[in-house]
């Protein structure tokens, strides 16, 4: 079963949670709480770096970067997870607009 409270570190990439609490004392907790990491807000987890450490997110509508001793200070409870229609995640996708005009293009100027 899943915890429903749990650290910024432990939410994987497209996972979303509110900050519920910034746990210890002192300039690392100023610096984070300046940074707009404050209870109530909601973050949403972009990226995370291969080995873990620092990952992405998106607050308040702006990216953050935090390394994970910053992120396991944070509490927060998990949301939900951001998927599309077919039940995978957001994240990049490929466009391809410009063949699909062009071939339209072609067949209506014939």
């Amino acid at each position: 079963m899943e915890r429903i409270f749990q650290t910024l570190k432990d939410l994987k990439p497209g996972d979303q949670g509110t900050i519920l609490q910034i746990r210890g004392t002192g300039v690392l907790k100023r610096r984070l709480t300046d940074m707009g990491l404050t209870p109530g807000t909601t973050v949403f987890v972009r990226k995370v770096a291969p080995l873990g450490d620092p990952m992405e997110i998106l607050l308040r509508n702006y990216i953050l970067t935090l390394r994970k001793n910053e992120a396991e200070r944070i509490i927060v409870q998990k949301q939900w997870r951001w998927t599309n229609s077919n039940g995978r995640r957001y994240g990049h996708r490929h466009h391809r607009r410009f063949g699909r005009q062009s071939q339209q293009r072609q067949d209506n100027s014939v």
